[in-house]
């Protein structure tokens, strides 16, 4: 198996305005050998959005990546930053005799 290289983008705060509103700043982090996979597509149960898909795709990142994923977004392929769904955490050691070791999904909804 081959992994691909995605983008993780962390929302940081860089400062604050004259209100003492945060500022932010989107920082950009490439991550190589992660596996990608299509996850289910799945209709959304939203009567006012009768159209809308639940777009995801199952990521597993390599070891020793341990980066903190809440709240980041994930472009895959150089599609559209999708969201993090959740906190991820990796397996243990013992239970990863692979190079991947953090399962992460991701995903949007659109329609």
């Amino acid at each position: 198996m081959r992994g691909e290289t995605v983008t993780v983008i962390h929302r940081v705060e860089v400062g604050r305005d004259p209100g003492n509103n945060p500022i932010y700043e989107d920082q950009a982090e490439d991550v190589s050998d992660v596996l990608v996979a299509p996850g289910p597509r799945a209709d959304v149960l939203d009567a006012t959005r009768p159209d809308g898909v639940e777009v995801r795709w199952n990521l597993h990142f390599p070891k020793p990546y341990a980066g903190d994923l809440r709240g980041a977004a994930i472009r895959v392929r150089g599609g559209d930053p999708l969201e993090v769904i959740g906190s991820p955490a990796p397996y243990t050691l013992a239970n990863t005799p692979t190079r991947w070791w953090m399962p992460v999904e991701i995903g949007d909804v659109r329609g």
